[in-house]
């Protein structure tokens, strides 16, 4: 769940990659000047991510679109309901209520669309009026699929069909609970393995059905990514492995990509395009007349777009919550942040100041020998001032719960390396740490084992995560992590109670305070009554207290 995603693509190295790969496509602040009456226009976007104020320049795009194209549709790559406060506090439905009024008609579903649970994803998806459609999302009784497996849109004489193809990591990315009933078991899978063969074959028989179906272009709706995910799941190993895909639409790593040509099975070129996050972007997949296919991104930002009645909307929903949302909770010396020196993230392969923070909360509030939070939960940073609780649910916006389990000294150096396995990439499982440090030696890859479904199983040759220390309380002073004692462990139930992120290391272990209260909860008890309502200078450097420590850097060995 609360971890996505890979690093995010520069446009220097999308643009590189574009030129290497003989791709003729480019950002556009005005891309209507391209498109002809009779063009078929796909406007896309991906990992939107509750980001309600793009929502204007979508509609905006959209209507100008519709202006010089006969055939215009709007689709989404998924991750759009969960991410954010306005879709957090109504459990997604507030974006589902803006999807509709803009008109979207075909989406797939990312794997945060499930950190509400299945219930809730199912009510969601009934009350969107889009077709809905994830072709390897499938109960595992049956084999069948929860949604459709393609669906199908006419322009004209012209007919496509759009396959929704969600990411396999969905069992880690989300909580894998979620998805098993009461024994424990997985009841729905992903059509995913380690060869990436279930996954290729399921996509290859809903393209030959869509294809014998009459479909003249078949598009593919990926949440997948392409980089910072497992290969055998990315768009360009799908790509590689198929045939019969007119064009990929992809998300899940936040990647800019304009366009990347990738060979398939056939020895055919095909586009694969994303826009990012957060609405930065809006994809503009251009079919003419003569049949030629092409993408490029239109920037949200290079040019004021407006749309009233989206404006409008989105005003009032803002306005419904506003009260609750802008109550002052306490106060901030210091910007807490998720970000490097460099200005890019940094707390899913690095310490930072808000990690600290939000570890220390699990660790003082739950009263623990230690805490860990996975840095891809932390979702916002806080500026200095006052703390809203707008704030609180922009860093937390899961709803997890706190909790306690009790582990080994070699299940926390199990958890430490899985969390590590990633760098320098980064790794949503990266850990934030209260209580303990821990060195990253880069010169040793990493030689972690996980399944099918990135479920830890063993370290299997020599761990790059060293010199773990402990915080002992009564003597005020870090001590060497013991292996064989055990310890009080606080975090959140994702992570040590649900396997989020892989970490199996811990199911199993015994719960000594179970989901004590919601995650954004604990933070406002740590600072509201542990830190008297201020968080101070103890937080000043941006990259936190020195709790873990990267050797060898220049050295780096995945």
């Amino acid at each position: 769940m609360k971890k996505m995603y890979g690093k995010l693509l520069s446009f220097v190295l999308a643009l590189s990659m574009m030129i290497s790969a003989g791709a003729t496509t480019t950002f556009a602040a005005d891309a209507t000047t391209d498109v002809k009456k009779n063009d078929i226009v796909i406007l896309y976007e991906n990992d939107a991510h509750c980001e309600v104020d793009g929502y204007e320049a979508l509609a905006a795009i959209k209507e100008e679109m519709s202006e010089k194209a006969r055939y215009v549709s709007l689709v989404s790559c998924g991750d759009f309901s969960q991410g954010g406060v306005i879709g957090s506090i109504s459990k997604g439905e507030n974006i589902i209520k803006i999807m509709n009024q803009i008109g979207y008609e075909v989406v797939t579903l990312g794997n945060h669309e499930f950190d509400y649970q299945i219930p809730q994803l199912k009510k969601l998806m009934k009350e969107l009026n889009a077709q809905v459609t994830s072709t390897n999302f499938v109960k595992d009784s049956t084999g069948k699929p929860l949604y459709n497996s393609y669906a199908v849109k006419y322009y004209g004489k012209k007919k496509i069909a759009f396959v929704g193809v969600t990411t396999p990591e969905t069992f880690t990315k989300s909580t894998p609970t979620y998805f098993q009933n009461s024994k424990g078991e997985f009841i729905y899978n992903f059509c995913g393995d380690k060869s990436g063969k279930k996954l290729y074959k399921r996509v290859q028989d809903t393209v030959n059905a869509a294809r014998k179906n009459g479909a003249d272009y078949v598009v593919v709706l990926a949440h997948l990514g392409t980089e910072g995910v497992e290969e055998q799941y990315s768009s360009q190993a799908l790509v590689k492995n198929t045939y019969g895909i007119d064009v990929v639409l992809d998300g899940h790593s936040h990647s800019v990509v304009p366009a990347m040509e990738v060979k398939n099975a056939k020895d055919e070129n095909i586009i694969i395009s994303s826009t990012g996050t957060k609405l930065s972007n809006v994809g503009q997949l251009i079919i003419s007349e003569d049949g030629t296919i092409s993408t490029k991104l239109i920037s949200t930002s290079e040019k004021e777009y407006k749309c009233s009645y989206i404006k409008e909307y989105v005003e009032k929903i803002k306005e419904e919550n506003k009260a609750v949302l802008g109550k002052v909770l306490g106060k901030t010396k210091v910007d807490l942040t998720t970000l490097g020196a460099d200005g890019k993230r940094a707390v899913r392969n690095a310490e930072t100041n808000l990690g600290d923070l939000c570890a220390d909360a699990s660790r003082y509030v739950l009263d623990a020998d230690f805490a860990i939070m996975n840095g891809g939960g932390i979702r916002a940073n806080i500026a200095a001032g006052d703390i809203t609780y707008n704030d609180l649910l922009s860093v937390y916006p899961w709803g997890n719960m706190g909790c306690v389990v009790e582990v080994t000294g070699q299940q926390m150096k199990d958890a430490l390396e899985m969390g590590a396995k990633n760098y320098p990439d980064e790794n949503g499982g990266f850990l934030q740490v209260s209580g303990l440090k821990y060195t990253i030696d880069a010169a040793v890859p990493s030689s972690v084992v996980v399944d099918e479904k990135g479920m830890f199983q063993k370290v299997d040759g020599a761990y790059r995560v060293k010199d773990i220390k402990v915080w002992n309380k009564k003597t005020s002073k870090y001590e060497k992590l013991d292996l064989k004692k055990t310890y009080q462990l606080a975090g959140i139930n994702y992570t040590i109670k649900s396997c989020g992120d892989g970490f199996s290391m811990f199911s199993g272990c015994k719960v000594i305070k179970d989901d004590v209260m919601i995650d954004n909860q604990v933070l406002y008890t740590y600072i509201t009554e542990v830190l008297n309502g201020v968080v101070g200078n103890d937080y000043k450097d941006p990259a936190g207290q020195g709790r873990i420590t990267i050797i060898n850097k220049d050295e780096v060995k995945k």
